[in-house]
């Protein structure tokens, strides 16, 4: 893999760089991308522009696009295997959790598939004399900046959502894990409806997402990372007036109640801080239990953690290494800071070592109490392994607890009496909430981004349509008969 794709044809990046791509398991090279720059944005752009702009993309029947992500999703489908392998390789996820990924891919497309056609507009009662309605319209070139984490998925779920209602995209994969949308521009290539309607540009985020979010002939930007490039992003897309997609970080509680089922609250609690080795903007990272069950549910999660199998994701091992030694020495810092101001660690905190294996950065699945809610490691993305926990006596202190951050992605409420499950619903401000639950098995369907600094707009279900298109009024007045 040693091109990307630009105007439908795969070419190396004008300055003839290339990245590698390493296996954070031990890491080896498995790939080497272009190092795209501005210039290679300016031609991707160019491309994307001119292909929404053209006669044959403008007359295309909306339900012939949707033909056409169906094809998309039938296609990594048979790719199956091999993009859960290149996912893996990519990111360290264990090969399940990559399964998953590639099955949502394919879900994300077939999801929009068929909502290309359903989007409705509306009349509107003025006046007898006129006919007053609605439609949407496509923004146009669709700008997406895309994570290291869930490359793959989250590729596919803004540009399936963008391309089923007219637009076209530019994609800029992370650097870390650039393999998967490769891989996916590959599949459009040999769909003829729509090898033009997507550019992949390899490279750094300074270079290549930096041109691409400042780049006049965007029409709209969809981000997905931290808040402090986040902010980046809306700065540079003031600049030019543009709308933006935010998916940014989290913070996200898992309210625990006496009367809930402990032993399955465990289970998903657990699940929830190891997935992709708590390398999830959603991740279950703040525990907030009542003082009445507190030591007993620390007590069966530190059992549980004790037992998970720490290893390469290709063995499928349940928590996979960290993506970089960056990243590692970044988690172990915050919770060797929250150590130095009295934060007791119960099971965890530091490098898990792996047998046969000399390379790779492993993290032990971590639990800490003895935490000011205001603390570092309280009040920010770990994005880790590790889970701090809280405990409190009414409803009311755990709502504070679960609101105290400058976050409100997503929260988890564990009790039986769906009375209090509703009223603390209600109140969180978090723009998921899963009762008994939590996550829902990926939910394309489940709109999903956050409240406060965890993002702007939704992703996924039917409301992310609305980022990617734009309202036009028209109003007709009838002439009466003389």
């Amino acid at each position: 893999m040693n091109r990307m794709y630009i105007n439908g044809k795969w070419v190396k990046s004008v300055s003839g760089e290339f990245i590698s791509s390493y296996n954070p398991a031990n890491h080896e090279v498995i790939g080497t991308v272009p190092r795209g720059g501005k210039e290679d944005i300016d031609l991707a752009v160019e491309a994307a522009k001119n292909v929404f702009e053209s006669s044959e993309w403008q007359s295309l029947k909306p339900s012939i696009r949707g033909n056409a992500l169906y094809e998309v999703a039938r296609k990594v489908r048979e790719r199956f295997e091999e993009l859960a392998m290149i996912e893996t390789l990519d990111t360290g996820k264990p090969l399940s959790q990559a399964r998953s990924d590639v099955e949502s891919s394919a879900r994300y497309f077939e999801y929009y598939a068929g909502m290309a056609d359903k989007m409705f507009g509306e009349t509107i009662p003025v006046a007898p004399n006129v006919i007053d309605y609605t439609v949407r319209e496509p923004m146009g070139v669709c700008a997406q900046i895309i994570p290291w984490n869930y490359p793959l998925q989250i590729t596919s779920r803004g540009v399936a959502a963008a391309i089923a209602v007219g637009n076209t995209v530019v994609v800029k994969p992370a650097e870390d894990t650039p393999l998967s949308a490769i891989k996916l521009a590959e599949i459009f290539s040999e769909i003829e409806v729509l090898g033009g309607a997507l550019q992949v540009v390899t490279g750094y985020g300074s270079e290549a997402g930096a041109a691409l979010v400042n780049h006049p002939d965007v029409n709209h930007i969809t981000f997905t990372g931290s808040v402090s490039t986040g902010t980046s992003v809306m700065i540079s897309a003031a600049k030019n007036i543009v709308p933006v997609t935010l998916e940014l970080g989290g913070k996200s509680p898992q309210i625990v109640f006496p009367d809930c089922d402990l032993d399955e609250t465990v289970t998903w609690v657990t699940r929830a801080i190891i997935q992709n080795a708590g390398q999830t903007c959603s991740a279950g990272s703040r525990l907030l239990v009542h003082s009445k069950i507190k030591d007993e549910m620390i007590a069966k999660l530190a059992e549980r953690m004790k037992r998970i199998k720490i290893g390469p994701g290709i063995n499928d091992s349940e928590l996979g290494p960290i993506i970089s030694k960056r990243q590692f020495e970044r988690i172990l810092a915050m919770v060797e800071r929250a150590k130095e101001l009295g934060a007791r660690v119960i099971i965890g905190g530091k490098q898990a070592m792996v047998e046969e294996l000399d390379e790779g950065y492993y993290f032990e699945p971590t639990i800490i109490e003895n935490v000011s809610p205001s603390s570092e490691i309280a009040q920010e993305e770990v994005f880790g392994p590790v889970l701090t926990v809280f405990e409190f006596d009414t409803e009311e202190e755990a709502i504070y607890l679960a609101n105290g951050t400058s976050y409100g992605l997503v929260t988890g409420i564990w009790t039986n009496d769906l009375s209090r499950a509703h009223r603390i619903a209600s109140k969180v401000k978090s723009g998921q909430v899963f009762i008994n639950d939590y996550g829902a098995a990926g939910g394309v369907e489940l709109p999903f981004g956050g409240y406060k600094k965890s993002g702007i707009g939704r992703e996924k279900g039917v409301e992310a349509l609305q980022n990617y298109t734009q309202l036009k009024n028209i109003a007709i007045k009838i002439k009466s008969v003389d």
